[in-house]
């Protein structure tokens, strides 16, 4: 494994470290930080921030990592002048104050695991970190030593005047350092998510493919990769009860292995469904279970995960085995399958369709979906985006090496790449509704099980890709968009402009990629043409 710097000055007055579960609940219910929700979960409050900030990230600009880094949109950079400003007075702050330590792994694979220490000013942030991370056999504590540390104070403020940032809010790396530092947010996803672009930055060299992907394998160790920015499902697909879960979100694919790099999951809670997805909900009722934003019934601790008060972003962060069928080992097989998911807000997309080589390319490296409400700041309602990798806030590096290094493996390995659409059908969001849980599931199973090796095909005259015309379990009807829709010209239309997004988005791309991948996205469609199934 490679050697990283690791860092060496004093955090804090005091640093309360490695503290269970249990006392860290009694700390946060006298800081006042949460409640206690009737059946065991911890409930906190994120204030203003209940999303990501990207537009808040930055990546330091220094010798040793500068090259590498994919400058631009999704890596704001800041000076290390600005950073080693910020950092003092970060330091000053908390010189006499109390913070809590976590020490932790990130990677379930041996040869690629990175020791981790995370700093928390509140004592609910140690729990997620405990949740999310890969906790240490007691025995390894002793001697612990980190190579990559995340020091997140909210109440802390940069000065955007002096120190570069664009707010008082502020999440910074530094990787020669193997340093983060996250200030002015309370949102515990961006210690999970500034964890995951620094292994997206180091994985590479190590020959290792970083995923922003769940992972589940069937008894006979088929693993598939379901690849999938939030709200598209990889949360609830991976958890299926007949399969081991490795992972819900983070995930390397090595020579011929794959691995978790956590330790738990970060689940959306809305209108989570005891019937559709029972193992997550069943983790919103345990004890050590963080949730953030969730809702009460008036007057009483029950859970209103109906309820969108305060975000339609509400989660929960618990351990992996909290999943009563989940692999404790994080490790799997290479996959047999690959799933790319989409939650299409336009209701175009064919729920599930078979990808040429190249077709897998051009999509991965597109990534659409719809940004669902609450995800980022700002986001009220559904609206197309497209995100490099399936994961381009999460990029340190250029998405065309992660698509090179995909395309590779789908290659050597003779890997099927299934696209999914969780997202509408019928028309689009706000007329048509969201595709039924248990025909996607079906769906899924069908494709990763070989039971759609045989059956015919019809190409879809927009997108190009292959449409199963039956699956097991699910009408033959849903498989075709624009036999959902009421009126087909309005599908038509819908479809002519998602294509058109489709190569707005990819022109930036295309000097980097080859003809055929360049060739493989949806055509430039004719007013008369429909997409009939």
């Amino acid at each position: 494994m490679a050697v990283t710097p690791a860092p060496t000055a004093h955090i804090g007055g005091s640093v309360l470290s490695n503290l269970p579960v249990a006392e860290l609940y009694e700390r946060a219910i006298q800081a006042g930080e949460g409640l206690i929700a009737a059946e065991g979960p911890l409930v906190v409050r994120t204030g203003q921030h209940t999303g990501r900030s990207p537009k808040d990230k930055f990546v330091v600009r220094e010798p040793w990592s500068q090259d590498k880094v994919w400058w631009g949109e999704v890596n704001h950079e800041i000076s290390e002048a600005h950073y080693d400003r910020l950092r003092a007075r970060l330091m000053a702050y908390v010189a006499d104050r109390e913070l809590y330590a976590q020490d932790m792994y990130i990677g379930a694979h041996p040869a690629h695991r990175r020791s981790l220490r995370v700093y928390t000013e509140t004592a609910w942030a140690s729990i997620f970190a405990r949740n999310l991370f890969r906790r240490p056999p007691r025995e390894d504590l002793a001697s612990f030593a980190p190579n990559f540390t995340i020091i997140d104070v909210p109440s802390f403020q940069a000065d955007p005047a002096t120190e570069g940032t664009r707010s008082g809010t502020a999440i910074l790396l530094h990787l020669q350092r193997m340093e983060v530092i996250i200030v002015g947010t309370m949102y515990a996803g961006e210690i999970k998510k500034s964890a995951f672009t620094v292994m997206n930055y180091l994985m590479p060299d190590e020959g290792v493919l970083p995923m922003h992907s769940s992972i589940n394998v069937g008894k006979d160790g088929d693993a598939c990769v379901f690849f999938g920015l939030s709200g598209t499902g990889k949360t609830t697909l991976s958890a299926d009860p007949l399969r081991s879960l490795i992972g819900d979100d983070e995930h390397g694919w090595g020579d011929g292995y794959t691995f978790n790099f956590e330790g738990g999951c970060y689940a959306k809670t809305i209108r989570l469904s005891p019937m559709y997805e029972p193992d997550i909900f069943a983790t919103t009722k345990r004890f050590g279970t963080i949730l953030e934003n969730t809702d009460f019934v008036e007057g009483t601790r029950d859970l209103d995960l109906d309820s969108e008060r305060f975000t339609e972003n509400t989660r929960a962060a618990y351990p992996l085995h909290f999943i009563g069928n989940a692999d404790p080992t994080g490790i799997a097989p290479g996959p047999k399958n690959v799933v790319f998911l989409t939650a299409d807000a336009f209701g175009v997309l064919p729920p599930i369709s078979k990808l040429t080589r190249e077709q897998a390319a051009y999509h991965f490296i597109s990534g659409y979906t719809a940004k669902l409400a609450g995800t980022e700041i700002g986001v009220k309602e559904p609206s197309p985006t497209f995100s490099a990798g399936f994961g381009a806030p999460f990029l340190p590096r250029h998405p065309g090496e992660y698509a090179a290094m995909l395309v590779d493996r789908l290659k050597r390995f003779d890997v099927p790449v299934w696209l999914v659409n969780t997202g509408w059908t019928g028309g689009a969001y706000g007329t048509g509704h969201r595709m039924n849980i248990n025909h996607t599931r079906n769906m899924v199973r069908a494709a990763i099980n070989g039971e759609l090796d045989g059956v015919e095909t019809v190409v879809d005259p927009v997108f190009r890709v292959a449409i199963p015309v039956r699956v097991p379990g699910v009408p033959d009807e849903v498989l075709f968009p624009r036999n959902t829709w009421p009126d087909k010209a309005a599908y038509d239309e819908a479809a002519r402009q998602i294509a058109g997004l489709f190569h707005d988005n990819f022109a930036k791309y295309a000097d980097g990629v080859s003809e055929a991948i360049r060739n493989a996205g949806p055509i430039a469609v004719d007013p008369g043409l429909s997409a009939e199934g």
